[in-house]
Order: structure tokens, then C-alpha cells, then sequence
């Protein structure tokens, strides 16, 4: 495959006809789900029969036959192209009691067979990084330990902005999520091509001596790194 290549279509097919093992150094994904939704009605139980009957680009998944299949695959039902494990069935099973056939199992079901093939195609050096908000995340974070196991979890990081508008009895809902997961243990973070710049008061701080004594031994003077202070796990943007 030729660098900069753009593949137009499904990316699950697109993943398992043109995308070999071990391919990808780092793979980050905004998946679509319409958050703006009343929580209740994502909720709301129904087959759609016609995947016609939806929107072109609707941001936002639905439990259709398609979804449905997905979800069989997932638990053994129907054969799959998909390595599924016993554990990722069990998980689906026990999705399926908890929430039921609604919009947010089938987002989880189309996301789940997906994150299964984005692990196959990353590199064993790999890092994946999945954007998402707080209406699902809880459950996708479950779905990426049964994935990526849960020891190759690294970061929730959380992705603060400003916006317009308050809800009257709820807090300001002013951020989003990033779950940061590698392949394994042998994973590359180039720490110095993020590192940001340090704030004018830890500058003029670091002009004199700060004693860095613990435990009653001095382990000499502190000083600034040239390329700037370690980022931390939540992002003012």
C-alpha cells in the first residue's frame, strides 16, 4: 500500500480486504455517535428493517439487521471473519442484558468488530487512540480492555473546551474523552515531540535553587528540560 493512501467505503471491509497484520504505528479514531440525543432515547428499543430508512451520514448507529449480524458474529452465532475471543462474547452477552436491542448496543457492536481488526493491523511498537464523549464511553472502555487486554491500557485522557450555553440543572458538560491503548508492552511515545512549553512562573521558579530533599537525602539542584514539561493526562484546547 502507497503511503498517503485514502480508502473511501466501510472500514471494517476496507480493514480485512486491503489491510495486512501489523501494519499501522499509530491509528486514532473519532468514531460518529450522535451524543446530542436524549440519553433515553439512544435507549430505545426497535428494529429498523430498512438501513435505507436512514439518513445518508446520520451521526449516529441504530440496531438494524446489519447491526444484528455484527452482534451475532461477535458471540458465535454466525460465522465471522473476526477473531473473536470467549471473553468478547461473553462481554457482548452480558452488553445485550444490560442495555438491550437499541442504538447504543448497536454502537458498541460495530465498534467492537472494528476495534478487534484495528488491533490486528497495529504493530506490536502500536498505539490506539479512540476519541469519544461520556455517552458511551464508560462501555467502550470495558469493550477495549476485553480488546487490548487491560494491562495495555495507558491513558484516559480528558480533552477540555469552552462552549455556548448551560443546562439548568446539570453541570456544564465541557469535555471529551481519549482512551489511549497499545498493542503491548513494547510500545514507542516519543515524549519529546509532545512536550509543552513551561508557564512563566515555573521559569522565573527555577532561576534559584529548589531543594529537592526526600527522605533526607538531597538529590541536587532541579532544572528545567530544553524541549519543555511533560504533558499531562487532561488537554485544555
Amino acid at each position: 500500500m502507497q503511503n498517503r493512501t485514502l480508502f473511501f467505503g466501510d472500514n471494517l471491509d476496507i480493514l480485512r480486504e486491503k489491510i495486512p497484520d501489523n501494519f499501522f504505528d499509530l491509528i486514532y479514531l473519532d468514531p460518529p455517535f450522535n451524543s446530542q440525543k436524549s440519553y433515553n432515547i439512544l435507549f430505545k428499543e426497535g428494529l429498523i428493517e430498512n438501513h435505507a430508512q436512514i439518513k445518508a451520514f446520520e451521526d449516529s448507529w441504530h440496531w438494524t439487521r446489519e447491526a444484528k449480524k455484527a452482534f451475532e458474529e461477535l458471540v458465535g452465532v454466525r460465522k465471522s471473519q473476526t477473531s473473536v475471543n470467549q471473553d468478547i462474547s461473553n462481554l457482548m452477552q452480558a452488553l445485550e442484558k444490560l442495555i438491550g436491542h437499541n442504538d447504543v448496543l448497536a454502537y458498541l457492536t460495530m465498534m467492537t468488530i472494528r476495534l478487534i481488526e484495528l488491533r490486528r493491523v497495529l504493530k506490536s511498537t502500536g498505539t490506539l487512540y479512540l476519541h469519544c464523549d461520556s455517552t458511551a464511553g464508560h462501555y467502550l472502555k470495558i469493550i477495549l480492555d476485553a480488546v487490548f487486554g487491560k494491562n495495555n491500557f495507558r491513558n484516559e485522557i480528558i480533552w477540555c473546551y469552552r462552549g455556548a450555553g448551560y443546562p439548568k440543572k446539570d453541570f456544564g458538560k465541557r469535555h471529551d474523552i481519549i482512551f489511549r491503548y497499545t498493542r503491548t508492552n513494547n510500545y514507542i511515545f516519543n515524549l519529546d515531540a509532545v512536550r509543552e512549553k513551561y508557564a512563566k512562573a515555573t521559569k522565573e521558579r527555577f532561576k534559584h535553587y529548589i531543594g529537592n530533599i526526600r527522605k533526607g537525602k538531597d538529590f541536587g539542584v532541579q532544572t528545567l528540560h530544553p524541549l519543555g514539561r511533560h504533558p499531562d493526562d487532561w488537554w485544555q484546547i
